[in-house]
């Protein structure tokens, strides 16, 4: 009950910093400085602590970062981590034990169900590899 209603808080929230500090001390989330979660993001009530989000990464407007899921014959926990300048696209949906990496972009609407590598551009329903740039760009 305590983590809905916090996260509830959160997801209205107007404030940057309140918001990352409710995720940080209250659900135990990992998130690092200058991140930002757009309106609407819904975060694992169940085990957000599982959630890590590095510097500098914006996580668009209604996006969901699911730790568990509960299939016909399988009960799926793990943790999800979203590297450093990643950039994710609103209406997103990151499915539980997946990693982005550094520079990754997602498209909205996506569905992430596997690992993102870093630099990687991605979208889509099953989600795929759209571009790969390179490092130095």
């Amino acid at each position: 009950m305590r983590n809905f209603i916090f996260i509830q808080l959160a997801r209205y929230c107007p404030s940057l910093p309140l918001k990352n500090w409710i995720y940080r001390r209250i659900l135990g989330m990992r998130v690092g400085e200058q991140t930002a979660f757009a309106l609407m993001v819904m975060v694992d009530v169940f085990f957000p602590e599982r959630i890590t989000v590095g510097r500098n990464s914006v996580i668009g407007y209604n996006t969901t970062i699911l730790t568990h899921e509960y299939l016909i014959k399988e009960y799926r926990l793990g943790d999800v981590r979203i590297g450093d300048h990643v950039m994710i696209g609103a209406n997103t949906t990151i499915l539980p034990g997946v990693t982005i990496g550094d520079y990754a972009v997602v498209a909205a609407g996506s569905v992430v169900h596997k690992d993102v590598p870093a630099h990687a551009f991605v979208g889509g329903n099953p989600m795929r590899q759209i571009e790969k740039k390179n490092e130095e760009q």
